[in-house]
């Protein structure tokens, strides 16, 4: 089915019905074992919305409508955290949806996966562009092979690792082993976030797709372009299709462009962003439009951790630029390389002198979080006390050279002389 949708302008609940709808039955699911895949918490999607729309349009067809979450290597969602997710009161999960199962991915567990097979040295090596060559085994949550069709339903925004978020990122790393997660962070990370993000059709998505063509279960994707008002846009048909439309849409309602860099950016961090590792979206979508030597403050009073699954590895190693691992590479080599990836993500581009081991990141990354500052010095960051801030002395200083984000996370800042670059 080829990709459609409707973009431009908000669409109407009802229009999103019928949009539905008629993909739903030309699906074809009449007594089928289905799963919908969707994002936790820490995306902005109106899944309350398809949560129940589905229900409607499919209860009384399939033989199963059960739900997994994509945590990625989140920490997995509570019951309370899941019902306000899909937007359901305790009483109604257990009454009018208690045939639903909404379940967590278990990334961390080893029996949840099993290997769909690997992805030859050769072809990691012409996908990546020489970047990486090795042998690459592909597993997956073997849940979804418990179904007859698999949905896909999620947001699509610029995104550091992969260019654009959705489509078959929801198999990989939404709801895969580790392999693939670490290696797709790390090719990622090896270009380099301040070149991925937002750049369409990218090496790591051509690998997150080979991956994809390995599950053998019938998939349809609804890819949601997700704007202040409402949606943007509809994309349904096959991950691919149905992301390529979306990402098109994204790429023109995700991204600000400004006319120069700015010295400080303070990007204030909205709650559905619970820890460092997710927060870091702040940096990500503003370093673009950072001046050389300039700052960004990370202002989230509520986090106080700087990542509930691998915290305890960026103790250890700290937060870096690329350089600084790949000219140290047999000393960070078993390192995760999610862990890496993330690393590099957050502190930005920039140099390192193996030599006389001196880093030169082009950026500083300041924390004004409930992190403390000892914390933030031993992982290479700068601190600021939050209850300093006032956020009404930042804003409308854009003549200064200092910008607040409100609610950072998920739209792109360019300047408008590196998108006509790129």
């Amino acid at each position: 089915m080829a990709g459609k949708g409707v973009s431009l302008r908000v669409l109407s609940e009802a229009e999103i019905r019928r949009l539905a709808a008629e993909s739903l039955a030309q699906a074809n699911l009449h007594g089928k074992r289905v799963l919908v895949i969707i994002p936790d918490g820490s995306r902005t999607a109106p899944i309350p919305l398809f949560f129940r729309l589905f229900h409607d349009l499919l209860w009384n067809r399939v033989a199963a409508l059960d739900y997994l979450v994509a945590l990625g290597t989140h920490q997995p969602m509570d019951t309370d955290a899941l019902n306000r997710l899909v937007g359901v009161t305790a009483e109604e999960r257990h009454t009018m949806f208690s045939g639903v199962n909404i379940l967590n991915h278990r990334w961390d567990r080893p029996q949840a996966l099993t290997t769909i097979g690997t992805i030859p040295a050769a072809e990691i090596k012409e996908i990546s562009g020489g970047l990486l060559a090795q042998d690459l085994p592909v597993t997956i949550n073997k849940l979804i092979f418990d179904y007859d069709q698999v949905i896909i339903c999620g947001p699509v925004f610029p995104h550091e690792v992969v260019g654009f978020s959705g489509g078959n990122k929801y198999f990989f790393p939404g709801i895969s082993g580790p392999e693939v997660t670490n290696f797709t962070h790390w090719l990622g990370a090896l270009i380099t976030s301040y070149e991925v993000i937002g750049s369409g059709y990218t090496p790591v998505r051509a690998l997150i797709d080979r991956a994809a063509a390995l599950v053998n279960v019938p998939t349809l994707c609804f890819c949601l372009t997700v704007v202040p008002a409402g949606l943007a846009g509809l994309s349904m048909g096959s991950p691919e299709a149905a992301w390529q439309a979306a990402a098109e849409l994204s790429s023109e309602v995700h991204v600000i462009h400004v006319d120069k860099p700015f010295r400080q950016v303070l990007s204030v961090m909205p709650e559905m962003y619970d820890d460092l590792w997710t927060a870091a979206k702040g940096m990500y979508k503003l370093e673009p439009v950072v001046a050389d030597g300039g700052q960004v403050v990370i202002y989230a009073p509520h986090i106080t951790e700087i990542s509930y699954s691998h915290g305890h590895i960026i103790d250890r190693v700290g937060y870096h630029v690329r350089d600084y691992f790949v000219k140290q590479w047999d000393r960070f080599r078993d390192t995760p390389w999610g862990v890496l990836a993330h690393s590099t993500h957050l502190r930005g581009i920039g140099s390192y002198d193996a030599a006389r081991d001196i880093e030169r990141p082009r950026i500083r990354v300041t924390l004004a979080t409930g992190i403390p500052r000892a914390r933030c010095e031993r992982v290479n960051l700068g601190y600021m006390d939050p209850a300093t801030i006032d956020i009404s002395q930042w804003e409308d200083r854009e003549d200064q050279g200092i910008l607040v984000v409100p609610k950072a996370g998920e739209m792109l800042y360019r300047t408008r002389e590196s998108a006509a670059d790129s």
